[in-house]
């Protein structure tokens, strides 16, 4: 139940409860409109009532603003004026009295019903209150008073109008209540079941969302909305939802007039659930069909340098600044132009990276600039120029400060200098005490210079304030089992670790290795085979490898080690496996 304080007693000194500070002050201030201080000029206004509304605003002006608003109502109500109103609505929200501030709208949208200016008062007002369910019955009727597009467009914006509301299942049913049994024409039926739908996936309810979506999508098979939604979802794990995504290409392959919305939001969505080869599918189908949809050429050069195709990287990179012809978001093209420097840096161009770098604006030179131009000079061995390029790299958005010191830290660990980078991230440590990612980052440069202690200190410090990080159990167990000292609690850490995060390919790496090492072979092969399938990695390749080989089964593992060494013929662990066993990829 939501409790509404009352308003504070007439008191100069005290007209404005904390309370109100926290959202109806700031309401008053930017969300609603506010009138001028003086009252009106209305020629109807007989002496007594004018003289009423001077002195409300007389009040108002002394601090006095409770009894300014007392003054102001009775004014508005007396002469029906909906200036009145709009000013007694905003001396209530100016001293935090939401239960005054709702009672004057309601009674300005009971004199003014067709006036939607008094009920999107209403409306924001209860949302500021947090009184979610009484919002139903005001949206429907600002909703059913247009027609045509701009009811659509009210339609849609319907889930932006909660989107600072906490309980979001709360506003879900509110809305959906309020419009149940409506009769739509379809375009409104669509934005309709599309809003309830991104209600719902904000909500966390991934299976209501595409229901929605679905309904959507059988009115209008080529309507974008229902697609995107279903997207949501999928991004979220519901595979279910990629059938609708297919079924609306199919439904806009004939439509010269498609825009390549959906498909690339498609192709996003298979890049972040590392589909690599369905996301390099579906970038070929855009760039295709529009050839000119400067995006798609971004993440394909993004898809290629992630797998070494140089050449192709190159070209699709500059492929995009072709198309853009440095009018392009200018984010997106530092993106590009990093890249591009990446590239020439992994071929050992250090003077083309350089070139590269230096197209970037310095009004865009962003942080990502900075850390590859810090990277091309530690390379060229100059490591005091890049550790001071980044420190003095402007800190424009949240986080950069933290980003700095981890681009710090990682130029010092390229460099093999673990005990400098060891400093660097207890330094961020220090600056970001309640970030477990540098702990655990500090953990592992404490690994790498073998002073156990102190991991085994931060690590264990990690389970203890974050028990649902997996990784601090999961590097904790790992580097007991490579030492192949503490088994069965290392097993146990382990196991722990996949309970929280059963489908990390690493971590299911870290179970096999420690049964390998407690003699379970059989077992070890099983959970390394799965951890490969989920994550194709060369360390993991080594562990796989090594089974294989002891049981006597060597033609499988050098099988093995050649897909490891494909992946990253540098990764330290597959290239001392290699050597112990003397074996060639």
């Amino acid at each position: 139940m939501t409790h509404t304080p009352r308003p504070p007693r007439q008191n100069p000194t005290n007209t404005r409860p904390s309370w109100a500070r926290q959202g109806l002050t700031a309401l008053a201030a930017g969300l609603l409109v506010h009138s001028a201080a003086a009252a009106p000029v209305n020629s109807a206004l007989n002496n007594r009532l004018f003289l009423h509304i001077v002195a409300a605003e007389m009040y108002a002006q002394s601090g006095e603003i409770a009894k300014g608003f007392q003054l102001m109502l009775e004014a508005a109500r007396q002469q029906r004026d909906a200036d009145l109103y709009r000013r007694a609505v905003n001396l209530a929200l100016q001293y935090g009295a939401g239960g005054s501030a709702l009672t004057a709208a309601r009674a300005w949208r009971s004199d003014f019903p067709n006036a939607d200016e008094a009920q999107r008062f209403e409306l924001q007002i209860l949302l500021a209150l947090n009184r979610i369910g009484e919002t139903g019955p005001v949206i429907k009727t600002l909703v059913l008073g247009l027609k045509g597009e701009e009811q659509v467009n009210a339609i849609n914006s319907i889930p932006n109008t909660y989107a600072n509301v906490n309980d979001k299942a709360a506003a879900l049913s509110a809305v959906r209540s309020a419009f149940n049994g409506v009769k739509w024409n379809t375009a409104s039926a669509v934005a309709m079941h599309t809003s309830l739908g991104r209600m719902a996936l904000s909500a966390g309810d991934l299976k209501g969302s595409f229901e929605e979506a679905q309904k959507a999508h059988q009115l209008e098979p080529a309507a974008d909305w229902p697609a995107l939604l279903a997207l949501g979802t999928l991004e979220l794990g519901h595979s279910p939802a990629e059938a609708l995504v297919k079924s609306h290409s199919a439904a806009t392959a004939s439509k010269p007039q498609q825009t390549h919305t959906v498909a690339l939001a498609y192709a996003r969505v298979l890049l972040g659930l590392e589909r690599w080869a369905d996301a390099r599918a579906q970038l070929q189908a855009v760039q295709q069909r529009w050839p000119q949809a400067h995006d798609s050429w971004l993440l394909m050069g993004t898809l290629h340098a992630q797998a070494n195709e140089t050449e192709a990287a190159e070209a699709a990179m500059r492929r995009y600044l072709d198309l853009t012809n440095a009018s392009g978001p200018s984010d997106a093209r530092t993106q590009a132009l990093v890249q591009l420097a990446s590239l020439n840096e992994k071929r050992g161009d250090m003077t083309g990276a350089i070139a590269w770098l230096d197209q970037i604006p310095a009004s865009h030179d962003v942080l990502s600039a900075h850390i590859r131009r810090a990277s091309v000079l530690r390379q060229q061995g100059l490591m005091a120029q890049a550790r001071e390029t980044l420190r003095q790299a402007p800190e424009r958005r949240t986080g950069d400060a933290r980003l700095k010191l981890m681009a710090e830290a990682q130029l010092l660990r390229d460099a093999q200098d673990h005990a400098a980078a060891y400093e660097v991230y207890a330094q961020a440590v220090a600056s970001f005490p309640q970030d477990p990612d540098l702990v655990y980052e500090q953990a592992s440069m404490a690994e790498k210079l073998e002073r156990w202690d102190d991991m085994e200190r931060l690590l264990k410090g990690l389970i203890q304030s974050h028990p649902n990080y997996e990784h601090a159990y999961n590097a904790l167990g790992y580097s007991w089992a490579d030492r192949n000292v503490r088994l069965p609690e290392a097993k146990a850490l382990i196991e722990r670790a996949v309970a929280l995060a059963p489908q990390d390919g690493y971590i299911l790496d870290s179970l096999g290795w420690v049964e390998f090492r407690l003699g379970n072979h059989a077992q070890a092969l099983v959970h390394l085979q799965r951890a490969f399938e989920l994550k194709a990695d060369a360390e993991i390749a080594a562990h796989w490898g090594e089974i294989l080989w002891v049981k006597g089964d060597r033609d499988g593992a050098l099988a093995i080690w050649r897909k490891g060494w494909a992946l990253n013929a540098d990764n330290p662990t597959l290239r001392k496996t290699l050597q112990r066993f003397n074996a060639q990829p």
